[in-house]
């Protein structure tokens, strides 16, 4: 798919830390709770880190206790790209930035979470930026 914003990965490697990039570039996942949004209530949106696009709102973030942030919504259907991903042994959804491509985390529905969608969004808190809400 071509993204809104495409940069060579060297500029990606160049703007973001080893960490983000293995995560947001790579695919990668940031340890089991220990991400900065992983228990955070803050009011706000939570955009990519990577490209700054909105991706999530705080009213659809949920207590999931997986390890972390879930959202049962993404703040709009085309801020974010499904891809099914069958890496590591597993079949799962994979969830991108529908801006620049970068990886999120994933998503599985149907777990019995007591959501609007029946859907988590599990997200790397490392692929997130959140700008509280103001007052």
């Amino acid at each position: 798919m071509a993204y809104e914003i495409d940069k060579p990965e060297e500029q990606w490697r160049a703007e973001l830390s080893p960490a983000e990039y293995a995560v947001l570039r790579q695919a990668g996942t940031e340890p089991a709770f220990r991400g900065e949004y992983t228990d955070t209530t803050t009011e706000g949106v939570y955009s990519c880190r990577a490209c700054g696009a909105e991706l999530f709102r705080s009213d659809t973030k949920f207590p999931s206790h997986c390890g972390w942030p879930s959202f049962y919504d993404p703040r709009d259907s085309e801020a974010v790209e499904l891809v099914h991903d069958r890496s590591q042994g597993m079949d799962r959804t994979e969830v991108r930035c529908a801006r620049c491509g970068s990886h999120l985390g994933h998503v599985f529905e149907g777990e019995g979470y007591p959501t609007p969608t029946d859907q988590r969004y599990c997200i790397n808190s490392i692929s997130l930026k959140l700008e509280p809400a103001r007052s």
